[in-house]
C-alpha cells in the first residue's frame, strides 16, 4: 500500500514532466518506458484499491444513515460519529431521500468521485506509456526519413 495518498494535481504534475521525451535522445527515452511503466502502475493499484475500501465505506455509511433516519441508532453509536440525535419522524418512504440529501453522504460521494476521476487519469497515463514504444518508433522512422535514410 502506498506510503501516503497522492492529489490529482501531483499526478498532473508528475505526468507533465515524465510525459516529456527528448527528441535528441529517442534510444534513451525507450528506455525508460518499463520504469514509467512500473511507477505509474504501483499509482494506480494503490489508488485503485483505496477507491474501491471508499466504495465498501460508503455503504457501511448509507447503512448507518438509514439506521439513523429510522430513528434506530443507540445514543453510543450517534455519539462514536459525533451525530445529534434526530430531533423529527422520518416516513419510511421518505428516507433514501434524507440519506441522498445528507452532507455525510453528498461529502463521501464528492471524494468517491474525485477518487474516480484520479483512477481514470492514472488508467489513461498507463495507456499512453504503453503505446510509448510505438510514438518512439514512428518518431525514429520520420526522422529516418527526413534524414534519407531507409
Amino acid at each position: 500500500m502506498m506510503d501516503r495518498i497522492i492529489d490529482i494535481e501531483e499526478v498532473h504534475k508528475m505526468w507533465s514532466e515524465d510525459s516529456k521525451i527528448d527528441e535528441l535522445e529517442l534510444d534513451k527515452e525507450s528506455l525508460k518506458i518499463p520504469q514509467l511503466h512500473s511507477k505509474y502502475i504501483k499509482i494506480f493499484s494503490d489508488e485503485n484499491q483505496l477507491l474501491s475500501r471508499m466504495m465498501y465505506g460508503h455503504q457501511a455509511l448509507e447503512r448507518d444513515k438509514i439506521e439513523y433516519f429510522q430513528g434506530k441508532m443507540c445514543e453510543e453509536d450517534l455519539k462514536e460519529r459525533g451525530w445529534e440525535p434526530l430531533s423529527m419522524k422520518v416516513i419510511r418512504g421518505d428516507i433514501p431521500k434524507y440519506v441522498a440529501g445528507d452532507p455525510h453522504v453528498i461529502s463521501n460521494l464528492v471524494r468517491i468521485s474525485d477518487q474516480r476521476e484520479k483512477v481514470s487519469l492514472l488508467s489513461s497515463i498507463i495507456s499512453n506509456i504503453n503505446n510509448r514504444s510505438y510514438m518512439l518508433t514512428n518518431a525514429i522512422k520520420w526522422k529516418q526519413f527526413t534524414s534519407g535514410i531507409n
